[in-house]
């Protein structure tokens, strides 16, 4: 029998479940994401089985209930809760963050324009990692692309319909000229393969570390993997773990957004950037998120 895990958890006042569905809205071919309009539909890969978690909105709370095609699969409702809570930002101390900044001149007038915005993350810390490995200096739309042919080659599909994002076994198995054929470049597939490899021999804990958050110990983990440098690690930091203070000052989506927030007629390079960020600590990655939606 496969196994079916259920939770339901309450949602904060204002939740801005918008938010949540365009994130997993990125690819508009579906492979491996469904999205309704109060629901996300998502193939993953769960304890080493395909699965599918799906995720329904309503007054005030949400319902998760994930289906793996194995009955040995881990039948933990609280590993279910975690990455729910983790996955919708409901970790995020944001109250704290727009009661302290409010005031302040820039970052003041972001809180007003995107009150309750929180940082959507990834279903695991792999995903985001290795999402943010396929993004290294490319277009979104090309990301997304990669990301795609991915999930295609990977070839992890659950009863149900959906493509699985897959696990680092999976893609640790996939030779570099699969992985070129789905459009990475030989330094990007050589980056996920040594990260991959990193992950099943337990030298990136990644699913602990994502319950205990000993960021120092993540950061000098994954850029010990060649090809990973510090934006890949304050993003994947961010969309896999849900830490608001990394300094993505290198995000050219950043630094323009930083450049209309205080209106001057120059460009903003990645050193001033940081120097302004730095002001923003704890916060910083949570600043760069209001910097993208403004």
């Amino acid at each position: 029998m496969p196994v079916r895990l259920h939770c339901t958890l309450d949602l904060p006042p204002g939740f801005r479940i918008a938010d949540m569905l365009e994130f997993h809205r990125r690819d508009a071919q579906e492979v491996a994401e469904r999205v309704g309009p109060a629901s996300v539909s998502k193939g993953l890969v769960w304890s080493g089985a395909p699965a599918c978690l799906r995720i329904v909105f309503g007054a005030g709370q949400v319902e998760a209930t994930l289906d793996a095609d194995t009955q040995d699969a881990a039948q933990d409702v609280s590993a279910l809760r975690s990455m729910i809570e983790r996955m919708l930002g409901l970790t995020q101390a944001i109250e704290t963050f727009e009661r302290d900044w409010r005031e302040h001149p820039q970052i003041g007038r972001l809180i007003a324009r995107n009150p309750g915005l929180r940082v959507p993350v990834a279903s695991t810390p792999f995903e985001a990692v290795s999402w943010a490995i396929t993004g290294q200096q490319i277009s979104v739309g090309a990301a997304v692309a990669i990301r795609r042919r991915l999930i295609q080659v990977a070839g992890v599909a659950h009863s149900g319909g959906l493509l699985c994002y897959p696990d680092a076994a999976r893609v640790a198995s996939l030779s570099e000229t699969e992985l070129r054929a789905a459009g990475f470049s030989h330094a990007k597939a050589r980056t996920l393969t040594a990260f991959s490899a990193a992950v099943l021999d337990d030298a990136l804990p990644l699913e602990r570390w994502a319950e205990t958050m000993p960021v120092d110990d993540i950061r000098a983990g994954l850029l010990a993997v060649p090809g990973i440098g510090p934006w890949t690690a304050s993003y994947a930091l961010l969309r896999g773990f849900g830490w608001l203070d990394g300094s993505l000052h290198g995000d050219v989506a950043v630094r323009r957004g930083l450049e209309r927030l205080l209106g001057g007629e120059e460009k903003i390079g990645a050193e001033e950037a940081e120097r302004w960020l730095a002001g923003c600590s704890p916060w910083r990655a949570l600043v760069a998120a209001h910097l993208w939606a403004c």
